[in-house]
Formats: structure tokens, C-alpha cells, sequence
């Protein structure tokens, strides 16, 4: 199984939802907080194209933010990745 990373920020609605997905989901994740890191966030732009968070990663590869997250999840696209 892949490990899942989610990068998230305080007060971050969109960021709350991934993680609670996730959890409903019974997915195992480790968040990693990008507040106040602008080193991270210039990596994580450079990684996935996108400067928004959250942002969800299984191994190195991007899954995106919340949305891309629900819609993999639905589709069963996620657990596909997660579990190849």
C-alpha cells in the first residue's frame, strides 16, 4: 500500500474536508501542516502544478486538492492508487 500525504493549512475548510474524507474512508494519512513554510509551498507548486491546499499525494504522485480527492474516492480511482 502507498503512503498518503496530505498537506493542509489552519482554517482551511477545503483542508478540513479532505482529512474528514479520508477518515470516513478509513484511509491512513499523515498530514503535514504548510502554514508559515514558504519552502514547502514553493516545493509542492513545483511537485504538482498547483499552489492551493490541500493537497493530497499518494507516494509522489499528486492526487490534487479536496475535489480531485471526492472524485477519485467515488469513482474508485483513489483505492486503485492507493492499493495498485
Amino acid at each position: 500500500m502507498s503512503s498518503i500525504t496530505v498537506y493542509t493549512r489552519t482554517l482551511c475548510g477545503f483542508c478540513t474536508a479532505a482529512i474528514n474524507l479520508l477518515d470516513e474512508e478509513d484511509f491512513k494519512f499523515e498530514e503535514i501542516a504548510a502554514d508559515n513554510n514558504p519552502s514547502l509551498r514553493a516545493e509542492l507548486a513545483q511537485r504538482s502544478g498547483q499552489s492551493t491546499l490541500p493537497q493530497v499525494f499518494v507516494g509522489d504522485r499528486s492526487v490534487g486538492g479536496y475535489q480531485e480527492l471526492a472524485m477519485a474516492i467515488a469513482n474508485g480511482e483513489f483505492a486503485k492508487i492507493v492499493s495498485p
